[in-house]
């Protein structure tokens, strides 16, 4: 593929294209409505993907940092740290005007919008970029999804995965030629509107790691009625691949996540929660596969994959926008 090079001007580069990027990553306690931003990194760049400077803070999220073990980051580490308003005008100082890119975009805008409804304000963000989709857009040829298959592709080298201000450098290294790529070809930028979340009420404390808080009427919320399933049904899951959005997924039997939570966050990924399993259901999630219920008896007549609920919070992070 050939690439455009820093000799493009204005005059070549698409007129729809956006003026300004914010390359974002953050790190958080985990992927529930509940979970905090433990840090957050920001790239500002300009209408080509040019570096213009970037920003990284701590942040203090007032429980258990959650999986250390993925980012590092330890309670006493975080003590000290500023809480989420202390640092919500300098992120959002940021963000303003610019399009929120980030590696599993959805994920991301999640969070930091949570933060700020709990801060009783709101990001000011209006459009959002997925790299993932872009890739797809652009028919990378990628092994996976994963944000170090999308660096190498480009030979960007990651020093410390994981850690919020890294992975936001190693995304606006690759982001930059993924987007000349796309302005060389003239492809539709795969952009996404942005909602800001308008309700917040605090929810039960979880200090310990694991613990999964009930979803109780005092906890998050959607800001509106959940909407159907915008994409079409790309059909069954195959075990080597992941979730692609659109899927039909449904449920059976007890979780340790409460089942409404867990059918929200499939919802705000793009997936279809299914009443019932059919022959058009894509995936049921259950702990206990042999249970002799209606939905088990029917996914194994139809073949429908079965997978339990650690697998699925875990495909649930590296869900692929839908086709089209």
């Amino acid at each position: 593929m050939t690439m455009l090079d820093d000799r493009t001007t204005a005059a070549t580069w698409p007129a729809a294209y956006p003026q300004g990027y914010a390359v974002v990553d953050v790190e958080t306690t985990g992927l529930a409505r509940d979970d905090r931003i433990v840090s957050a990194a920001v790239y500002r760049l300009d209408a080509q993907g040019n570096v213009e400077d970037h920003w990284y803070s701590l942040v203090n999220p007032e429980r258990d940092p959650g999986p250390v073990w993925i980012h590092g980051l330890t309670s006493d580490v975080l003590e000290g740290a500023p809480l989420f308003p202390e640092i919500a005008d300098e992120f959002a100082a940021r963000l303003d005007g610019r399009v929120l890119v980030a590696h599993n975009a959805m994920f991301d805008w999640q969070m930091i919008a949570r933060e700020y409804a709990r801060a009783k304000s709101a990001a000011p963000v209006r459009q959002r970029l997925c790299t993932i989709a872009l890739s797809k857009e652009l028919s990378l040829p990628l092994p996976n999804h994963k944000l170090e298959s999308l660096a190498a592709h480009f030979g960007v080298v990651q020093q410390r995965a994981h850690h919020a201000l890294d992975d936001a450098r190693v995304l606006a290294e690759a982001f930059r030629p993924s987007l000349h790529a796309a302005a060389e070809r003239n492809v539709r930028l795969p952009l996404l509107e942005c909602r800001p979340l308008t309700e917040w009420a605090p929810g039960p404390e979880r200090p310990r790691i694991g613990h999964q808080a009930a979803y109780r009427a005092n906890s998050w919320r959607p800001s509106r009625k959940r909407p159907a399933c915008p994409y079409p049904n790309p059909g069954r899951y195959e075990s080597d691949k992941p979730l692609k959005q659109g899927m039909r997924v449904a449920f059976s039997g007890d979780t340790s996540v409460d089942r409404e939570l867990l059918e929200d966050r499939t919802v705000e990924a793009g997936l279809h929660v299914a009443s019932s399993v059919s022959r058009l259901t894509s995936l049921l999630v259950t702990n206990d596969p042999d249970a002799a219920t209606s939905k088990t008896v029917k996914a194994k007549a139809y073949g429908t994959p079965i997978v339990d609920e650690a697998a699925y919070t875990q495909l649930l992070r590296d869900v692929t926008p839908a086709d089209g």
